[in-house]
């Protein structure tokens, strides 16, 4: 182990990363190189979050480049019980020697050590008592974390902590406002807690199959699963005599509908400002999702007819996720279709209305679209 000659810990350095208006990966990347300055095996830096309703642990954020031997990776925490006993028991692990772990090795494990890792350092992260997620260090070198490094790396882990629920929790509060507001503007609505969980989880589960193929990142689909269910909050002002009305509409009715995806982006951007959040790295995919989600591949759709390419690829994705979840779900003017008849009507709209990249990616995967369901079904189902 190699310490360096700068001081142990640089509070100025990390204070200027948490106030950069940068992406939250590349502030990792920032934490990494002046780890680095004090360590310079430890090669790799990564966080996982804990989804507490799907129980999964999935990649979020690393800093080692093209050299990541995980991307978009998931597991139940339950599967996995080394992680499940580090959440329960607040205690970080020590494993600096992975190619001599007896009994079987995870397939996380695996791909570590197939990529050349030979030792680590996992710690939890909490927020009000839960388990928000996991901090990774890695080695190339067996036997790095020992002695003065761990304390190091406990207060850098607390900064990546800080770093991680500072910007995930100012989503969730942004998002609750939003739906409370939603919630109180109407008597009823349609799309219930359950749909907006299963859109969302939808939209995850497209962007996780089309992340390679479009070049998205893990912290892209994570927030495409966090921005997702705002992405119809302009219906707050459109009259519930109009979204309940069980017979078809009128032109003039549809148009009042239209005017959404526009009311939509107003109420984001004056959310954005409320919430300062106007240097936040990722609300333009926000905005995006909101606004564009009704914008067809043809160019038929609104509020802008844009077509193709120019619609963004956020935009595409909830696109496929909400027509697929409002298919599947009774309303007030059809009852719920089941799910290969859905598949069908998605299959007709592609290339037409939808992406069809999007489509396969969510047709094409039933059995994860199955287990959302019934996780999130509603509460009146049987």
């Amino acid at each position: 182990m190699t310490l360096l000659g700068e001081p142990f810990f640089n509070p100025v350095n990390i204070q200027r990363a948490l106030e950069q208006t940068i992406p939250l990966e590349r502030k990792l990347h920032l934490i990494h190189e002046a780890i680095q300055r004090h360590c310079a095996l430890i090669h790799r830096v990564a966080v996982a979050l804990h989804d507490p309703k799907t129980g999964m642990v999935s990649t979020f954020l690393h800093s080692s480049g093209e050299d990541s031997p995980l991307f978009n990776y998931a597991v139940k925490l339950s599967d996995v019980p080394s992680l499940r006993d580090i959440g329960d028991s607040g205690i970080p692990r020590v494993l600096n020697n992975l190619s001599t772990l007896t009994g079987k090795r995870g397939r996380h494990t695996q791909k570590v050590l197939k990529q050349g890792y030979r030792s680590s350092l996992t710690y939890p992260i909490y927020y009000n008592n839960d388990i928000l997620g996991f901090i990774f260090f890695n080695s190339y070198r067996a036997d790095v974390f020992t002695g003065n490094l761990i304390p190091l790396l406990n207060l850098f882990g607390l900064v990546i902590s800080s770093l991680v629920i500072k910007e995930t929790m100012r989503i969730r509060t942004l998002s609750a406002a939003l739906r409370t507001t939603q919630n109180i503007t109407r008597h009823k609505d349609e799309e219930t807690g359950a749909h907006l969980e299963r859109m969302a989880r939808y939209s995850h589960l497209i962007a996780g199959q089309i992340a390679r193929s479009h070049s998205l990142s893990d912290e892209f689909i994570e927030y495409v699963l966090l921005f997702a269910p705002m992405h119809d909050i302009g219906k707050v002002a459109v009259p519930d005599v109009i979204l309940l009305k069980p017979g078809k509409l009128t032109l003039a009715e549809f148009n009042a509908i239209k005017k959404h995806t526009i009311v939509g982006r107003e109420i984001i951007d004056a959310m954005v400002k409320e919430f300062t959040f106007d240097g936040f790295p990722h609300i333009q995919m926000l905005r995006n999702i909101v606004e564009q989600h009704h914008e067809a591949m043809n160019g038929s759709g609104y509020p802008h007819g844009l077509s193709g390419m120019d619609i963004p690829i956020e935009a595409r994705i909830c696109a496929v996720a909400d027509i697929f979840d409002a298919l599947t779900s009774r309303r007030c003017y059809k009852p719920a279709w089941d799910n290969d008849k859905a598949s069908a009507a998605l299959r007709d709209m592609a290339g037409v209305k939808l992406d069809r990249d999007c489509v396969e990616a969510l047709i094409g995967n039933m059995t994860k679209v199955r287990e959302i369901q019934a996780i999130f079904a509603e509460e009146t189902d049987n």
